[in-house]
């Protein structure tokens, strides 16, 4: 771990946006499914949402991703009602890309807000049920023949614009992290190999110093 790795690391973990993500009801293709990881990442999403495909695992993550897998965290959902639930619950608005009688424009919604963007498969999109129970639909304008983007696309289009609200807003400015999480995920992310270890035998992690060398 060199000092400046581990600077960049707590740099970026100290932009990372809690309070936005995705939610990706049975995306099946690798390159969609990587390439909306990758957009996750340089928006600051932390974790993204996934309702496996019928065939129960998530799709194999590919060069698309570009690593970033590594950096967003994927928690699995049995269905995207259960997803959405779950979510409003916690207080998150849910914004599902789909055209329907209430559809806004994309841009419209408050971005600063907890947020959850839930976007569909290519081929049968957003269920109309997870749909009807997210709290608004949003559609993303179009003036050409074909009449919808690719989901990947899709992702990054809608989740740029929840970076520039949020930008605009200062949300980049300050960690949006607790200080002892932050620590956390900075170790796991500087030491991924030993970090298992540390889980499994139920210890804490070891305290690194500000060039991120372990002291204790």
């Amino acid at each position: 771990m060199t000092p400046e790795r581990y600077e960049k690391i707590r740099r970026v973990l100290s932009r990372r946006q809690p309070t936005l993500s995705v939610l990706m009801d049975e995306v099946n293709k690798p390159h969609n499914f990587s390439a909306i990881l990758r957009t996750c990442d340089a928006v600051g999403v932390l974790t993204a949402h996934a309702v496996p495909p019928k065939s129960g695992a998530l799709p194999t993550f590919d060069a698309t991703s570009g690593s970033a897998h590594k950096w967003v965290a994927v928690r699995k959902h049995p269905d995207a009602v259960t997803a959405v639930r779950e979510l409003q619950a916690g207080g998150v608005q849910v914004l599902a890309t789909h055209l329907s009688q209430r559809s806004v424009d994309y841009r419209e919604p408050n971005y600063t807000r907890p947020t959850c963007v839930l976007l569909g498969a290519e081929k049968w999109g957003v269920s109309d049920e997870a749909a009807a129970l997210a709290d608004a639909n949003i559609v993303i304008p179009m003036f050409g023949m074909v009449q919808s983007l690719n989901v990947s696309v899709a992702a990054a289009t809608i989740l740029f614009e929840a970076q520039r609200q949020r930008l605009a807003a200062g949300m980049y400015e300050a960690p949006q992290l607790p200080p002892d999480k932050l620590d956390r995920l900075a170790f796991e992310w500087a030491y991924p190999d030993l970090a298992p270890g540390y889980r499994e035998r139920g210890e804490p992690y070891p305290v690194l110093d500000e060039r991120g060398q372990i002291i204790r």
